[in-house]
């Protein structure tokens, strides 16, 4: 009797198989996951600038009217007193936040990779998806 060693080709491609179907799902698992962490810092610079505008407002009982566009360039709140330390920009440097901001009122907007619909405002390469008011109203 003759013992076989090595492996056939058949279990080769068997294991090889396995072993692509696995690697495949955990990349777009981690890009899904990826995407997710972006959103979520998305919504806290969002939430870190509606709380510098309200303080902003609570000392001078309106907020400081700027023109509708990319937020990085608002520099209200990072003057003399500092509201924030710095303007937060978008994680992925394809994107920017949207600021429309009135004595009375303002929209923040931001595009999130997980989002759908429109909510006004262009957030870089596309339209902004996540917007927040005053109050922590957020829409769509």
């Amino acid at each position: 009797m003759k013992i076989k060693s090595g492996f056939t080709l058949i279990e080769i491609l068997v294991v090889a198989t396995i072993i692509v179907l696995l690697t495949a799902t955990a990349v777009v698992t981690y890009t899904a996951f990826v995407k997710q962490s972006r959103d979520a810092k998305r919504k806290v610079d969002l939430e870190q600038i509606r709380v510098a505008l309200e303080m902003y407002r609570s000392n001078n009982d309106v907020y400081s009217a700027y023109a509708a566009g990319n937020c990085a360039s608002y520099s209200a709140l990072t003057g003399t007193p500092k509201y924030i330390q710095s303007m937060p920009s978008d994680p992925k440097s394809t994107y920017n936040y949207y600021c429309s901001i009135s004595t009375s009122d303002y929209t923040l907007s931001a595009y999130l990779e997980s989002g759908s619909g429109s909510c006004g405002g262009s957030c870089g390469g596309s339209a902004c998806n996540y917007c927040v008011g005053p109050y922590g109203q957020t829409y769509p």
